[in-house]
C-alpha cells in the first residue's frame, strides 16, 4: 500500500496499472474507489474467454480481493458501473451481479462501449465502496400494503392558509 496518511494506493499484477499510471484501489477517507476491474487472473491474463457470466463473476471476485486489502467485504460497495462491449449480455451480468450483491444492493449503472483494452474482454466493472463506520440508520418504511376507505379526493384551495381579507 502506498500513499498519505489520508489517502492509500494499492496495486495488483494486472499489467496495465504501471504502464497506465493508476491504482487498483484508492481509500480516500471513507470511501474506496476500485478502478475499473476485468476478468482477469492473478497474472494478468484474462480468463472466460466468450463468457460474459464468467467474466462479470471474475471481475466481481476481483473487486472483492481489492476491497479486502481494505478490511471491507462487497456489502459495503455502494455504487457499480459495468461497462459492455454487447449489450445481448445484459441477462449474463444481471445475473452475475445479483448473485454478489443480493442482501446488500448498490446504485449501479450498465454502459455499452465500443471495446475494452483486450479484444477478449466483454465487461469491466468499477465499483465505490464505504469504509466509515457503520450509521445506526432504520431501513426505509416499505409501502404500506393495507387497503384505504375510498374517500372523496381532496380539492385544493388556491387560498388554503391565506388570512381572509375583508371579504363579504
Amino acid at each position: 500500500m502506498a500513499g498519505s496518511a489520508d489517502i492509500v494506493r494499492i496495486s495488483s499484477n494486472a499489467p496495465w496499472e504501471p504502464i497506465a499510471g493508476y491504482a487498483r484501489a484508492v481509500r480516500a477517507g471513507d470511501f474506496v474507489v476500485v478502478s475499473g476491474t476485468t476478468a482477469t487472473d492473478d497474472s494478468g491474463s484474462v480468463i472466460g474467454t466468450g463468457q460474459m457470466y464468467a467474466q462479470a463473476k471474475q471481475a466481481l471476485a476481483n473487486i472483492g480481493k481489492a476491497l479486502e486489502r481494505f478490511g471491507l467485504g462487497m456489502d459495503r460497495v455502494v455504487r457499480t458501473r459495468m461497462f459492455v462491449t454487447d449489450m445481448g449480455g445484459f441477462t449474463e451480468v444481471a445475473r452475475a451481479h445479483s448473485e454478489v450483491f443480493r442482501d446488500s444492493r448498490p446504485a449501479s449503472t450498465l454502459v455499452k462501449v465500443e471495446a475494452l483494452v483486450h479484444p477478449d474482454m466483454l465487461i469491466e466493472i468499477e465499483a465505490d465502496a464505504y469504509a466509515g463506520p457503520s450509521a445506526s440508520m432504520t431501513a426505509p418504511r416499505a409501502a404500506k400494503t393495507t387497503a384505504r376507505k375510498a374517500t372523496k379526493p381532496a380539492t385544493r384551495n388556491k387560498n388554503a392558509g391565506l388570512k381572509k381579507r375583508g371579504r363579504r
